[in-house]
């Protein structure tokens, strides 16, 4: 088999470059160890940045996100028992975010790729990457008991963390940076309307709290618990419980509660592998970089990477020039350590640290109560949660 781009991962960053990379007359082809149906049952994030929309919008796919996506102008900060609300759009010249999860952008891009007859190998065994140090990589797979090989120009790493693309790099080719938080977050999926029509970050004495959703009937909540926790400890009236213990008055007496359809507990990192690019191999969204959710940055960051890796591939096909390709990562890391600095910092402020005691509980209510009373500050807030520019 031969394709100009060889893409390795089916979640949204690999469909996402696919697409935008058919629509440009570029041949590539995506591999997925894991069949279609797994990845549309992941559970994942759902707030876009407006370039996040943008980008699916350029790539033809944002039509269903337009009509059930729920724009968002602002996020209310909840501590001391109040909530404040941060109004992005006035800070911000009208920029807003959207909630649209990210099963539904997922399963946009696999329709519009179905329809487009642009080739995606699901359940390929034993993916390996060769050459990308040459001018002519080569990816291996096995499927349906036999082996296959496919000769391209560019590899695409875009199979998350535990991918074989970054760990296929020789030894001291990257660097590693990482923190890992001493606590995870305990979610629930669950058919019930949300509390509130914008999301609630809490900090609370007993942990943090977020209340977000997926649409008007379905919402998503998230409780701080400790790492050795275990999900099966759980009940749905325990995790009710304890959220109305973290909420305000108001939204712990209106809150609609119901019986759970997905619960999980997410633990919470920051890492970040520098470079992501490796000769004829780019990599992009989690396989170079991850993020504690509370800042809403994870699939907006792989979108970005994918924003700068399609433009450079298609300059590449129309120029025949290396210039775009050899700035891509510089670029993107640039905009990934303003994300991660914006969700450590986000992270920082909201959540219950077991080492930091009533001092620490009183500085980040100190430091949220400046947060919402002064201009720049919440504007600094603003700009960075409804995505910063790119570069151009």
């Amino acid at each position: 088999m031969r394709a100009q781009v060889a893409i390795i991962g089916a979640g949204p960053s690999g469909l996402l470059l696919g697409q935008l990379l058919h629509r440009a007359g570029i041949d590539a082809i995506i591999l997925e160890r894991k069949s279609g149906e797994y990845v549309l049952g992941r559970i994942r994030a759902g707030v876009l940045e407006q370039g996040a929309v943008d980008l699916l919008d350029e790539a033809g796919v944002g039509k269903r996100l337009h009509a059930e996506g729920l724009v968002h102008g602002g996020i209310e900060l909840c501590f001391d028992g109040k909530r404040h609300r941060i109004d992005m759009a006035g800070l911000t010249g009208g920029k807003h975010v959207t909630v649209y999860g990210q099963t539904e952008v997922t399963r946009d891009l696999m329709d519009a790729r179905a329809a487009a007859g642009a080739k995606t190998v699901y359940e390929a065994e034993d993916v390996s990457i060769h050459g990308f140090d040459t001018t002519s990589p080569v990816v291996r797979y096995r499927k349906d008991g036999a082996t296959h090989e496919i000769a391209c120009d560019f590899i695409a790493g875009c199979d998350g963390f535990h991918g074989v693309c970054r760990e296929s790099l020789p030894a001291g080719a990257v660097k590693h940076f990482e923190r890992v938080y001493p606590f995870g977050w305990l979610g629930i999926l669950a058919d019930v309307p949300p509390v509130s029509h914008e999301l609630i970050y809490v900090n609370h004495p007993r942990g943090f709290a977020l209340c977000s959703m997926r649409s008007r009937t379905r919402s998503r909540y998230y409780v701080q618990v400790p790492l050795d926790e275990k999900v099966e400890d759980w009940s749905d009236d325990r995790f009710w419980d304890e959220l109305k213990r973290r909420l305000d008055t108001q939204a712990a007496a209106t809150i609609v509660t119901g019986p759970s359809i997905e619960k999980s507990i997410a633990p919470l990192r920051s890492f970040v592998a520098e470079p992501m690019r490796f000769g004829r191999l780019m990599l992009a969204g989690d396989a170079a970089h991850i993020v504690p959710p509370t800042g809403a940055k994870g699939l907006n960051l792989a979108a970005s990477d994918v924003r700068y890796l399609s433009r450079a591939l298609i300059d590449h096909y129309r120029t025949g020039s290396m210039t775009e390709i050899d700035a891509y990562s510089d670029k993107c890391l640039r905009r990934v350590w303003k994300a991660v600095r914006f969700s450590w910092w986000m992270t920082s402020m909201m959540h219950r640290f077991p080492d930091t005691g009533e001092f620490g509980q009183k500085i980040q209510e100190t430091e949220l109560d400046y947060l919402v009373g002064s201009k720049a500050a919440s504007t600094s807030l603003a700009e960075n949660y409804v995505g910063l520019p790119f570069e151009d």
